[in-house]
């Protein structure tokens, strides 16, 4: 049986990589095919972060601070991870082709809690926000700190 799930997920792979030819698409494929040949979702306990590419929900602890009150713990959920980034050269202007992502916030909601001994005058209330879902996409300087390399 288990020769039997390799050799379909070897044939998954060639097939998308010979069809397709090489893509992020055709990437995705192959990733998604060796992820439902190694277990799946009931692998994913197992993922070792210092290999994973893709983006994911992700427990984030920080101190909530604010000007005039006391701190506050905070736990709350973040994006986390690497997307695929390549960069080649080319010969017309502006001489290089750049496919870059980043791991951002498709869909967020927005926690407030009270900071503790605040001054008088001072607004006791902290909002920050919870990811609920993330992906690999395009940085919008809106809701997402980039570094230009100008």
């Amino acid at each position: 049986m288990i020769i039997r799930t390799l050799l379909v997920c070897v044939f998954l792979c060639f097939f998308c990589f010979f069809f397709y030819s090489f893509s992020p698409l055709t990437l995705g494929w192959v990733v998604l095919s060796v992820w439902l040949c190694v277990g799946g979702p009931a692998g994913v306990s197992g993922v070792n972060l210092r290999k994973f590419i893709g983006c994911a929900v992700r427990e984030f602890a920080f101190i909530a601070r604010k000007p005039g009150c006391g701190a506050l713990p905070v736990t709350t959920d973040a994006c986390w991870g690497r997307c695929e980034t390549w960069e080649r050269p080319v010969l017309d202007p502006p001489f290089i082709e750049s496919y870059q992502r980043v791991c951002t916030y498709n869909q967020t909601q927005f926690m407030t809690v009270q900071l503790p001994n605040c001054s008088a005058g001072v607004d006791p209330h902290y909002t920050y926000p919870v990811a609920l879902k993330c992906n690999c996409g395009v940085c919008v300087t809106s809701t997402t700190e980039c570094i230009a390399s100008y």
